[in-house]
């Protein structure tokens, strides 16, 4: 997403924000989702498939931002994917794509992390458990309502 386009040899003047701005920023973020899916496991919990499937559609968001996004080379803007084809019209459908893709890649990877902090965290006790009899809280029923 920030340093790939050096690789192709486009790295311009705009690699310098993309780096801090969103490389650092998603490398954080998965992280996090990486350390909330160990702390479900350590409690012998399994994690769940969507947190896979929103993390797996964010990285895939995230490669095609990467391809898409801009970089200032010169005085033109290039994305990888306008140097591969080489045309002024995928350098425009590649910049409307960047956008998109990065929001939807950052808000599936907060999905990600939403449903991977739910996976790691301990049951609710049912209203049963809640008012058990063996904590001599009366009759082990809950009362009405209107009464």
């Amino acid at each position: 997403m920030s340093l790939g386009r050096w690789l192709f040899g486009i790295g311009g003047d705009l690699t310098w924000w993309y780096v801090p701005a969103i490389g650092l920023t998603y490398a954080v973020l998965s992280w996090w989702i990486g350390h909330r899916m160990a702390i479900t496991q350590r409690r012998g919990r399994r994690t769940g498939r969507a947190v896979w499937v929103a993390l797996i559609l964010s990285w895939v968001c995230a490669i095609g931002f990467g391809f898409t996004v801009p970089d200032r080379v010169g005085d033109e803007l290039i994305s990888i994917v306008s140097l591969a084809a080489g045309s002024a019209f995928s350098t425009e459908m590649s910049i409307a794509l960047c956008n998109p893709l990065g929001i939807v890649s950052f808000t599936l990877a907060f999905i990600a992390l939403g449903f991977a902090i739910a996976n790691g965290r301990d049951p609710r006790p049912e209203e049963d458990e809640l008012f058990d009899t063996d904590s001599g809280e009366g009759s082990g029923m809950v009362p009405h309502p209107l009464a």
